[in-house]
């Protein structure tokens, strides 16, 4: 080893401690190797902080690092005179924080302990010797610390290995990438693309479509996967292009084996056989991230493991680059504001890659998504081993089964089918989280449930969307089709639009909701429904939101899924029960007494602030005074009129409320329910009278 050593040029020695007495052992023998070869000394200390840097407690730790640091300095000037170092870093990841200090120094032999290091347990993913030993790009020695005290280890030396890396491939700078991008826009003709205004021939749009999506291909992952996410988007393109580019493949070659290997380890940081008993060498997918294999862990549990590309983040954070250039400087053109929203579609690319290039989110959304589903038994998702999953690593449960088409008939069948629908429903309108992409290749049959696969593409809907939802649902449910339009209006804030033909586009409503509901059991179906409603939207100028958009989309290709497993399934008649027992659950929680004293406190609240916004208004109070020119002589009998009339529909509502609620209660005398409905039907025919005699 000494031979090998003396063949190198030694100038910098780096020794990591935890001021220890068994790393002050390892100190020393760095101390006296650096000697040896005349060479610098660097001391680390790696500090783990508790708290987040931006708190006063993070600050608090910072300033003992500085402190820390000083001691440190007078330590190795004890050890090593003028030629130590002293380094104090703050990093959670020890192991890490020191491989990356020896680069960053250029040391050419980095010392390490043994501590630790007893046996093969030991010798695993929290083991730091091992960690730097096996990820550090330089001579790595470590020292046997474990001696008695007093007992010399300078003959304690166990291992010297330099670690071969591959050489990361040179990262084309953005003017070679850009060159490269208009070179095949303009081999595919796609200069007519952006270059026309006013083409409306169906025709050549769409050999325009299949002209951009020939052009994605060829321009690699994160092209291709700009077209998977635009074929998700009807809001955003064409229906042309989104027919076009759901066609799209990714045509990425596999990684090799020894590629696989390399990065698993890197993010496990020992060698896979310490943690895998085999990984098998062929993909079961190859996709513009990531890639997927079956592996085996050492106690014999089977395994997938998601393994995501070297080069995919450095690619896809340059090739978002040139397109946010792109968006900045052409974005506004009015030829291509005809075709696409190209603000829109950054932004959303952006966000979806940045999400699917960190796999702990997609752990997060396997986590979140167990929850949703804990109330239906024939659902299931995998087990993520959460212990050995990273950002570039995801180790899941291996589910061994087969396609839901597959799935072997009979009640088991029939259940789960209404189940998955029925889930769909619940992740959508109550929980507002769910899984995007739920087709046939996401959807396997074991062990007599569904389990969903493939959590990278999720999405979300706000509280107030949710509600315009379920009041959409329950339009279809009645074909209530002038609801439906009210509804449909009031989620993309078109209420008050003076330019939109209401009438117009309410007949289309209801001839969309009269074609589904005349058609065969199997083809009734509420996702083509809401895609139809969707396309009517666009055609006036009224797009329904894109969080709504991409939920559509997974609700239609779900009941495909469900059809396929229960023919025989009205998904109307789901839907409606699910809706009826989502309302009457959410009358229940607002009758519930600390809702209904929150409610009433935060009324009280707003009732004081109206009252004081009058009464400013009006003078009462000091500031600025109402000044109104009336120009009506009957406003005073008006208000009165508006009044009553409210009170009335109001007191009438809350009538009918009670009514159904006590009806339904073992504890209520039979009287209270009817007392409770003829008030309600005298207040509601009062209300009647009222209004026919003011008209």
């Amino acid at each position: 080893m000494n031979k090998h050593l003396e063949s190198n040029t030694i100038r910098r020695v780096m020794v990591g401690t935890d001021r220890s007495e068994t790393a002050d052992r390892a100190v020393h023998w760095a101390a006296e190797f650096a000697g040896r070869y005349d060479a610098e000394l660097f001391v680390v200390q790696v500090q783990v902080p508790h708290y987040p840097a931006a708190t006063e407690f993070g600050e608090a730790e910072r300033t003992r690092s500085a402190t820390a640091n000083d001691e440190l300095a007078g330590y190795v000037r004890q050890v090593a005179g003028e030629r130590g170092h002293a380094l104090v870093i703050i990093d959670v990841d020890p192991a890490s924080a020191i491989v990356r200090a020896a680069e960053q120094e250029a040391v050419d032999v980095l010392v390490v302990g043994n501590a630790g290091m007893a046996g093969r347990k030991e010798f695993l993913l929290g083991n730091v010797p091992n960690r730097i030993s096996h990820n550090a790009r330089c001579n790595v020695i470590i020292v046997n610390t474990l001696s008695s005290v007093g007992e010399h280890a300078s003959g304690s030396v166990q291992e010297a290995h330099r670690r071969q890396t591959e050489v990361t491939p040179f990262e084309p700078r953005l003017i070679d990438r850009a060159a490269k991008i208009a070179t095949v826009m303009a081999k595919h003709g796609l200069k007519e693309l952006f270059g026309q205004s006013g083409e409306r021939d169906l025709t050549i749009r769409r050999q325009q479509a299949k002209r951009l999506r020939e052009a994605l291909e060829e321009l690699g992952p994160t092209f291709s996967k700009l077209g998977q996410v635009l074929s998700t988007r009807p809001d955003l393109l064409p229906v042309e292009y989104i027919e076009e580019l759901a066609l799209l493949q990714s045509h990425v070659p596999p990684m090799p084996e020894s590629e696989v290997v390399r990065v698993s380890e890197q993010e496990l940081g020992v060698p896979w056989e310490d943690v895998f008993e085999s990984i098998d060498p062929k993909p079961l997918a190859a996709g513009t991230i990531a890639q997927v294999h079956r592996a085996t862990l050492e106690n014999g549990d089977r395994v997938v493991i998601k393994v995501q590309r070297p080069t995919a983040r450095g690619e896809i954070e340059q090739d978002l680059a040139l397109l946010e250039v792109f968006a900045e400087k052409v974005g506004k053109r009015p030829a291509l504001t005809q075709v696409i929203d190209m603000e829109a579609v950054f932004k959303h690319l952006s966000t979806s890659l940045q999400r699917e290039l960190d796999f702990r989110q997609e752990a997060d959304n396997i986590g979140r998504m167990q929850g949703v589903l804990a109330d239906y038994h024939r659902l299931a998702v995998p087990a993520v081993h959460r212990d050995l999953s990273t950002s570039r690593l995801l180790v899941m449960e291996e589910i061994q089964g087969i396609p839901i088409k597959q799935a072997p008939a009979g009640s088991e069948r029939v259940e789960a089918a209404r189940q998955l629908l029925e889930s769909y429903y619940k992740q959508i309108i109550v929980d507002g989280f769910f899984h995007a992409d739920p087709h046939p290749g996401n959807l396997m049959w074991w062990k007599d449930r569904i389990y969903f696969l493939d959590f990278g593409m999720v999405g979300s809907i706000g509280a107030d969307l949710r509600e315009h939802l379920l009041l959409m649902l329950m339009a279809l449910w009645q074909e209530d089709a002038a609801f439906l339009t009210d509804v449909t209006l009031m989620m993309t804030g078109a209420v008050n639009r003076r330019d939109l033909d209401v009438s117009k586009f309410q007949s289309e409503v209801g001839d969309v909701m009269a074609k589904f509901r005349s058609a065969d059991l199997s083809d009734m179906q509420i996702g083509p429904v809401l895609q139809e409603m969707s396309v009517v939207s666009l055609r006036h100028g009224v797009p329904l939101p894109a969080s709504l958009t991409l939920a559509i989309k997974a609700l239609a290709q779900v009941q495909l899924a469900t059809a396929e497993l229960d023919p025989t399934l009205d998904p109307f008649e789901v839907a409606g029960k699910f809706l009826m027992r989502s309302v009457v659950k959410r009358m229940g929680s607002v009758l519930n007494p600390k809702t209904l004293v929150y409610q009433s406190l935060k009324f009280k609240v707003r009732a004081m602030r109206v009252i004081e916004a009058v009464e400013t208004l009006v003078g009462a109070r000091s500031g600025e005074k109402l000044v109104v020119n009336f120009r009506a002589n009957t406003l005073e009998e008006m208000v009165h009129r508006t009044g009553r009339r409210l009170v009335l529909g109001l007191t009438a509502a809350a009538s009918i409320l009670a009514s159904g609620l006590t009806v339904t209660s073992t504890g209520v005398a039979g009287w209270v329910p009817i007392t409770f409905g003829i008030v309600a039907g005298l207040l509601t025919i009062g209300l009647v009278i009222d209004l026919l005699r003011g008209r």
